[in-house]
């Protein structure tokens, strides 16, 4: 897991290393002041010699602005290292999300892949700054501190050593205790997320529903899990700052006191003392760094396996090794298909689907709510791959294809109708990046929201906001239309693109598909008969299987869930699923 984090390190390894270097020199800087004090204390001031004290404290001048020069390398490459290798995590788990299939989206959930794209590389990021600065710079000072102690007096410095090994046995029970609720409590930031990202997305329907109460005491909830997963993870954290103070007074008694009768029978100088006591703060404040560190190293562990379980994720889908890159024509077929979006599940979604789609003709696909309509075409593109049997598109297998080959010639306009921030110019062109005005302008016309878009202040240049949300519904349902019709696909899909158009609107955009794209195979999904029933052929879905597949007049007369569907809505009852 380490080597595969720390292969993202690439252009910042020399700040990487650069960094402790630094810390060293200040460390060093740090340890020499002392002995540099004690000499003034013991030459200069007790000889009298002001030129000594002088001479020596300009060279302590000079020493501590090395030090400091040091020590402000440090915070730049540290700085450096650890934005830089979070940027690069980031990058790398995103370029892999974006292989992701549907499959792999659903195992880990969008906000839990928010939540690893942020808080967790925020933990690493923070971790990996304090290993270059402090985890070189505390065990090198504790040990200069300690071996300039041990030159000083052993018998002295041989208190530092109780107390460390005493203080690291402390430290060290204490972390292991708080590590199980670091581990499980960025489980709990999944949930925050996911309770912030539904209520922002959603936020019209809250308001609508009066729902403001509910969705602030969910997040209270979740923030609270948190909270209370933090509390017992720091109580037993905050064990070790009176344990620490009291180590350190202790040890300062104990020295001025075995000190104290040294100095007087000449076994010590004053200045030594001196020193011994700033090599001792040196010593234990080290030891306190450390425990820090152990504290951040063991709240990233978790964030580290989180992220490397996103960037090890392998695509459910993928290219085969020698790809099909033509798709000859717009023909489907299923054969002998089978689909289950958990390959575990007892029972398929998609049951023995048998279909032979001519390239060209126009499918209507109507079905109850729950009768895998969009689970069918699904698999057209390869969103998701079947689990038994096979789709052909063009005379080939879909799972030999090129991804970007297939999924160029097949527009999936689906049910949730999504736009981006940007102009509509923008926003249309993600069908064809390279489309002209007039091409645009052309799709525009072909899902009738020509006249829309030119009665709009700025035209084709209007903002559209995040999400499409300063546009109606049957606006945004048209804008998508439009967007993959841009593509020249050799099969559209609308899965259930017009459910917010009207009816006459609906007709031209059907009428429109006839005249200007008839080669250009299409399916439509659709809750209303008057939809489809223009289709060359119609596919009746009922719980996973094709209960009927022929012109509308041929399911009048022999498909009995087609005519109690057309008798229920030309009577006047739109109850689909009745």
């Amino acid at each position: 897991m380490v080597k595969k984090l720390l292969a993202e390190l690439k252009e910042f390894t020399l700040p990487s290393i650069l960094t402790p270097l630094c810390m060293i020199g200040e460390v060093i800087a740090e340890m020499i002041i002392p002995v540099l004090m004690g000499k003034i204390v013991d030459i200069g001031i007790g000889g009298g010699n002001m030129s000594y004290i002088i001479e020596t404290g300009l060279v302590m001048i000079v020493v501590a602005l090395l030090g400091l020069a040091a020590g402000l390398g440090g915070a730049f490459f540290g700085a450096k290292a650890s934005t830089g290798f979070a940027r690069n995590l980031r990058k790398k788990m995103f370029d892999n999300i974006q292989t992701f299939s549907f499959a792999n989206i659903d195992k880990f959930s969008s906000s839990g892949l928010v939540t690893r794209l942020t808080t967790d590389v925020t933990n690493i990021q923070n971790s990996y700054m304090m290993i270059l600065r402090m985890a070189m710079r505390a065990p090198s000072s504790m040990v200069i501190a300690m071996i300039m102690s041990f030159i000083i007096s052993p018998r002295l410095a041989s208190i530092y050593l109780i107390a460390v090994i005493l203080l690291a046995a402390f430290i060290a029970s204490i972390m292991v205790t708080a590590n199980k609720y670091f581990r499980a409590v960025f489980e709990k930031y999944d949930k925050l997320n996911e309770s912030v990202q539904e209520n922002v997305s959603a936020i019209r329907v809250v308001k609508a529903y009066v729902r403001e109460e509910y969705e602030d005491n969910k997040f209270k909830l979740a923030a609270l899990n948190i909270y209370e997963m933090f509390v017992k993870a720091e109580k037993r954290i905050t064990l070790t700052s009176p344990v620490m103070m009291g180590t350190v007074y202790t040890c300062i008694i104990l020295i001025s006191w075995v000190g104290a009768h040294m100095i007087v029978s000449n076994e010590l100088t004053t200045g030594a003392m001196m020193s011994l006591l700033t090599y001792c703060m040196n010593i234990l404040m080290s030891l306190m760094m450390l425990s820090i560190i152990f504290v951040m190293v063991t709240m990233s562990a978790a964030s580290a396996k989180r992220i490397v379980e996103v960037m090890d994720e392998k695509t459910s889908i993928a290219n085969p090794e020698n790809p099909v890159m033509d798709v000859a024509d717009g023909s489907i077929s299923f054969e002998h298909a089978y689909f289950a979006y958990n390959k575990d599940s007892e029972e398929p979604v998609l049951k023995d689907v048998n279909l032979d789609i001519k390239s060209g003709e126009t499918i209507g696909i109507i079905g109850g709510t729950g009768s895998a309509k969009s689970s069918l075409v699904n698999l057209i593109s390869r969103l998701y791959d079947v689990t038994e049997g096979s789709v052909k598109v063009g005379g080939v297998d879909v799972r030999e294809y090129d991804l970007e080959v297939l999924r160029s010639e097949v527009s999936v306009v689906l049910q949730k109708n999504v736009l981006f921030t940007g102009t509509i110019y923008e926003n249309l062109r993600w069908g064809d990046a390279n489309a002209t005005d007039e091409e645009v302008e052309r799709a525009c016309k072909l899902a009738c929201i020509d006249d829309f878009i030119k009665d709009m202040p700025e035209g084709y240049n209007t903002q559209i906001d995040q999400g499409g949300t300063n546009v109606s519904g049957g606006q945004r349902q048209r804008l998508c239309i439009a967007r993959a019709l841009l593509k020249k696909p050799k099969i559209l899909i609308l899965d259930d693109s017009t459910s917010a158009v009207d009816t006459a609107t609906d007709a031209r955009i059907r009428k429109a598909f006839a005249e200007e794209i008839p080669n250009t195979t299409k399916l439509i999904i659709a809750q209303r008969v008057s939809s489809v029933m223009d289709c060359d052929r119609i596919i009746v879905m009922d719980d996973g299987k094709i209960d009927g597949f022929g012109t509308h007049d041929e399911l009048l007369k022999g498909n009995q869930i087609y005519r109690e569907v057309y008798e229920s809505q030309t009577s006047g009852d739109a109850d689909f699923d009745n």
